[in-house]
Formats: structure tokens, sequence, C-alpha cells
């Protein structure tokens, strides 16, 4: 099982590359335009319309993250990466978010519990998409090969992928039609326990919140508490100047401390996330430590200007769930404890350094002060946190993979003919009709073959590569280094 979480984390990654330049694009925006997000400042002019460019620049990958991941995850999954595995992901999510989006208008009954209606409109989310992707590379891997009838061959092989895709995900919708909003539901009742256990209920909240990004169920969560669904609004109720006592334009009574549920994330997402980052790093592999700057430090800027997490999140919440679960446990306690103290803030967007200076202007606005203890803490805690649980339970996080061992990254091969390394190779392996499943990782070549008796080593040495290590009786690992896409484009060529 911790295997597949791995391997989908590492498909996951290839989506989550692109979120952290455009969590910076948006917090920059932002700060030119702060009335793009509710604030007071100009709507017009030229640092207002820099601002909003920048802002829909951004927006345009971070609103459609669910998209990316199903497009993404079903390359990363598929064998080879094939492209027709991402047109399959993209055909999942589209049957499935239309088909369960549009109950409300094809079984309106069902959409008549306002929760239920809730959860429909909430269909297109991050779990969706992986899901999508799932379903996408799934199909792909087990019918690339279909060969049809003479009559139906047009769409044999490849063709027939997105098709039989298709039908796999109606059948999901209708699956999701009824399991959907009773999970939904499920998680607005906790909401409503939540509510009464004042501050231990912020914290629980916040801890909710996070361990629910993976599913996308976290929306249910913060309809709860950010949008009246029961009678909270925490994020309207701030923005429109309320505070507690008053009454909001829907004529609900705010008995709760307005801020009380957004204040907590805002040490966690500016301090707590840099301070995880500076943990990953330092634990990084020394020949990886540049690749894990570029993954896990540009998130945690992205996350210190904007509050956008879910880049540095998913970059390892697969690779070392348990970890994530620590994670998720530390922004609950700080929730808790930030918000016993009286710090009130809030956030449009989310819970970054440019909300929380426009926000501040707001009469819900409170005891901006604890943020100096509370950041400093924050940072600190998760820092040791993470450096300490990686060290001592060898956690796979951004850096510290298994892909690449000790020194691969530095192989220099002895020859850099591909083709011909390739041919070695594959000759070495017992042939093209030998080869069960061909991949490949950052250094190495990942293969299954059907008769390992017919693998000669000494051969497959012979074509200038490192090393090679046999996990198992069918799998084979080949070891070339920095330079293995390219002796694996022609492995492919040849194998097809």
């Amino acid at each position: 099982m911790m295997k597949r979480l791995q391997k989908l984390g590492k498909a996951l990654m290839l989506p989550v590359a692109v979120l952290p330049i455009c969590g910076i694009l948006m917090g920059i925006g932002y700060a030119f335009a702060p009335a793009a997000m509710g604030a007071a400042g100009a709507t017009e002019g030229i640092a207002y319309s820099i601002g909003l460019f920048l802002i829909k620049a951004g927006g345009a990958v971070i609103d459609n993250m669910a998209l990316l991941f199903a497009i993404g995850v079903a390359v990363g999954l598929a064998k080879g990466s094939d492209g027709t595995a991402a047109l399959a992901g993209l055909v999942s999510w589209l049957m499935m978010t239309t088909l369960v989006g549009s109950t409300a208008a094809i079984i309106p009954s069902l959409a008549e519990n306002p929760t239920w209606g809730v959860a429909y409109a909430k269909i297109a989310n991050p779990f969706i998409g992986i899901l999508a992707g799932i379903i996408g590379a799934m199909c792909y891997n087990k019918f690339k090969d279909t060969k049809l009838p003479d009559v139906l061959a047009f769409f044999s092989g490849k063709r027939c992928v997105a098709i039989i895709t298709g039908v796999v995900s109606i059948i999901v919708s209708v699956i999701l039609v009824f399991v959907w909003p009773v999970i939904f539901s499920a998680l607005v009742a906790v909401g409503n326990g939540i509510k009464s256990l004042g501050y231990v209920g912020v914290g629980l909240y916040t801890f909710l919140n996070r361990l629910l990004i993976p599913t996308g169920l976290h929306h249910a969560l913060n309809n709860v508490f950010w949008f009246d669904t029961i009678g909270i609004g925490d994020l309207s109720a701030y923005w429109a100047g309320l505070v507690e006592g008053g009454t909001m334009a829907n004529g609900t009574v705010i008995n709760w401390s307005v801020g009380q549920y957004m204040a907590g994330f805002f040490p966690s997402m500016m301090f707590g996330i840099p301070g995880a980052a500076l943990a990953m790093i330092l634990t990084a592999k020394p020949e990886k430590r540049k690749y894990a700057i570029g993954i896990v430090g540009s998130a945690a800027l992205c996350a210190f200007i904007c509050g956008v997490t879910e880049p540095f999140e998913f970059s390892f919440m697969f690779l070392a769930f348990p970890l994530y679960i620590v994670y998720s446990v530390l922004y609950g306690v700080f929730a808790a404890v930030t918000t016993a103290l009286g710090f009130r803030a809030g956030f449009c967007f989310s819970a970054g350094a440019t909300d929380l200076v426009f926000s501040a202007q707001l009469p819900a606005a409170n005891n901006y002060w604890v943020m100096i203890p509370m950041a400093i803490a924050a940072f600190v805690i998760f820092f040791l946190v993470f450096f300490v649980a990686i060290k001592k339970f060898d956690l796979k996080t951004p850096g510290r993979e298994d892909d690449d061992q000790e020194g691969e990254m530095k192989i220099e091969l002895a020859n850099n003919d591909f083709t011909a390394m390739a041919k070695i190779i594959l000759e070495g392996l017992g042939g093209a009709e030998n080869i069960a499943e061909l991949d490949h990782c950052i250094t190495r070549l990942r293969l299954e073959v059907k008769d390992n008796l017919k693998v000669d080593e000494k051969k497959i040495k012979s074509s200038g590569i490192s090393g090679i290590i046999r996990p198992s009786k069918t799998a084979v690992q080949v070891i070339v280094g920095p330079k293995v896409q390219f002796v694996f484009d022609e492995m492919e060529k040849l194998v097809k």
C-alpha cells in the first residue's frame, strides 16, 4: 500500500511543480491590487491592472489544480508515461464532474437536501482529479493493447482507451452520486459538533482541514465554518466588518469571536511551512539538495507570501503520509493556542502575508502582537519535528527518495552512444519479446521481464552502464545515471 502511495506521490509531482510560481504571481498581484480580494484600495489605474493581470495568471492554474491532477496523475501512473493516458484522465474528469455536478438537474429530488446540493456543486475538487487520473492510467495500462474484430479495428489499441475510460467513469459517477454527498454531509455534521468546543474545536477543525486536503473534502468543512452553511460564516462576517454580537446580512446573529476560524492558520502557513521546508532541505541527500530547494523552497516562499500550501503539501503527503498526519496535528495545536491568546485575523484568499497585512484594518482584527512569538515557535517546532521525524524514520521526503542511491546523480557513462547502449541492454535483457514492462525514474531503467533466465547481466554491463539491481524474480533495475531519459527513449523505440 505504501509503495502505491509513493508511486502516486511521484506522479503528482508533475502538476505540483508548476504551482509555486503561480502562487507567487498571485501574492505579488494582491500586493499591487489589494482591492481584488476585498481590501480597501483603488480599483483602477496601472498598479491595479498589473496586479489583476498577475492574479489572473496565477489563478488560471491554481483554480484548475484538480484538472492538472487528472492529467498529471494519469501520465505519471501510465506505463511509458504515454499521452493517451492524459487524454483518458481528462475524459474521466469531464465525465465525473459533469454527471455528478448535474445531479440536481437530472434527479432534482436528490438535491432537495441543501447539504447534498452543496456537495454536488463541490464535486470539481482535487480528490476527483486524482481519482480521474488513476482511472485514466488504469484503463490505459489494461486496454492499450486491446485487439478488436476487423469491423471495429479502427478503435483497437490506444484508441479504445478513452472510450473504455468513459464507460468506467459513468459507472463511478453513479456511485459518487450517492456516496459523495453522504461523506460531505457527515463532515457538515462534524462541523456542528466542533462549533460547541471553543478553542479546542478551532484546533480540531484546523487539523481536519489539513488532513482532508488530499481528498478535497476540506471544502465541506470550509463551507461550514467560513461560508454560513450552518450559521457561522466566519470569513463572510470578517470581511463585512462585523464582530461578535453583530448581525449578518441574512439575519444570523454572530455568537462567536469573528476571525477565530481563520486566525490560527497564519503561524503555520507563514512560518511553520518554511521551518518544515528547511528541515527537508537539510535532510535531503547532498547530491539532491538543489532539487529539494527547488521543490520545497519555492513552495515555502509561496506559502509565506499568499498562503498557497498545496505545492508544499503534495510534495510529500504521499511519499511520507505519517509525516503529513503529524503536520496536520501541528496545525491544529497552533490554531488552538493562537486563537486562545486572542489573535484575530482573516483572509479572503488564504493565510499568507498578503492577506495578513490587508486584513489588519478590519474591526475584528485583534492582538496582532501574538504573531511574533507564535511565528518564532511555529518555525522552530515545525523544523525540529520534521528534522527528527525524517531522520529517525528515514522518511522519503523530496530529495530522499530511493530512486537515486548515493552517488547515482554523479555517474558518468562509459559510452554516450545512447542508441548503441539501448541495443546492448535490450539484448542482455533477452530481447524486446522478453520485456513485460519498461519504465524509468531519475537515474534508473525499471523493467519487468517475462523470463528472468534470459537476463544476461554481463552483456548489460558491457553497454557502459554503472550497475544492475534485481529486486525480485522478474524486476530488473539498470543504473544509468542522470542521462537515463535518453537511454529510455532509445529503448522504447526498439521495444516498439
